[in-house]
């Protein structure tokens, strides 16, 4: 199945996307990435509780909370992003 790109901006708050909305992939060519990193760094920093946790939809579906990535991206934005995968070392 095709994954549709969003369009982050015009989400809700409380509107949830999946791992493959946030971040750049492969795959994923046609719109640019909300988050400037990968999957995996995505995932070291939910282990570190350095970016938002994910919610269980349902079975092995997770998702996040928009208006909790875009605080999140807000509090970081003046930051250098490749300084979250430094915190928690």
């Amino acid at each position: 199945m095709e994954h549709k790109p969003i369009d982050f901006d015009k989400l809700s708050d409380d509107a949830f996307v999946r791992e493959a909305d946030l971040v750049r992939s492969r795959r994923r060519t046609a719109a640019a990435p909300v988050l400037p990193f990968s999957s995996p760094t995505l995932w070291r920093l939910v282990a570190r509780r350095a970016f938002p946790q994910p919610h269980r939809l349902a079975g092995r579906i997770t998702a996040w909370n928009v208006g909790e990535v875009r605080a999140w991206l807000r509090d970081t934005r003046s930051s250098d992003p490749r300084r979250c995968k430094a915190k928690g070392r």
